[in-house]
């Protein structure tokens, strides 16, 4: 570094890290997820919707693999096309924060809400869908401000509550051959990984800076 007499250079602080996707990233990454989901129910109806068997069965041993799979799968078009709007419009508003934190989120909710529909669903049934994904990516966009404390995600999550917060009530039983349960523990996994990983964040924002100015 080039010194002239006289002067005190002094180090630089290390610029921010961007994590976030632009816009049109964000659009593209959660088309492109709900286009794998319309290519896997493409698939599953040519094969006679033999695919659907691949759910989870709760209790049984055997349908715990179901939990890596049931997201992926749909009872036919028209619950595959329920759920893929509010899926491309709160995918996009995830991904915004970048792809690390919405495979974080992805993977928590994907995780409990599997379990936990493991656990509680009906014997003799499977469940299906990437429902659980929905209400937990709903819930995670809708308190993640509580815990973070930052204004613009505490604004985006009143605006997601005001325009899909009525989904909530898929969670609570009633509806006929629809897995609440799925939807219940979505809700659950989503809350958890909004409170794990915005603490995390307050933390890190609250931890000393790595690099100092020094004079030389």
């Amino acid at each position: 570094m080039t010194q002239r007499p006289g002067e005190w250079p002094v180090s630089a602080p290390p610029r921010a890290r961007r994590e976030g996707l632009s816009a049109t990233a964000a659009l593209v990454g959660s088309v492109t997820f709900v286009g794998v989901l319309w290519l896997v129910e493409g698939l599953d109806t040519l094969l006679g919707n033999r695919l659907d068997a691949e759910g989870i069965e709760p209790m049984d041993p055997d349908g715990l693999s179901g939990i890596l799979f049931a997201p992926l799968l749909h009872g036919g078009w028209a619950h595959l096309v329920a759920n893929s709007v509010p899926l491309l419009v709160l995918g996009f508003l995830l991904l915004l924060s970048g792809i690390r934190r919405w495979l974080l989120v992805t993977a928590v909710v994907w995780a409990v809400a599997g379990l936990g529909t493991w656990l509680t669903g009906g014997p003799g049934t499977i469940h299906i869908g990437a429902s659980g994904l929905v209400f937990g990516w709903l819930v995670y966009l809708i308190v993640r401000g509580l815990f973070s404390r930052r204004p613009g995600q505490i604004a985006l999550g009143l605006f997601v509550l005001v325009v899909y917060g009525g989904l909530l009530w898929g969670a609570l039983p009633g509806q006929a051959g629809v897995s609440w349960q799925g939807h219940l523990f979505g809700a659950v996994g989503g809350g958890l990984a909004a409170y794990w990983f915005a603490s995390g964040d307050r933390r890190r924002a609250a931890a000393p800076a790595a690099h100092t100015l020094r004079r030389y």
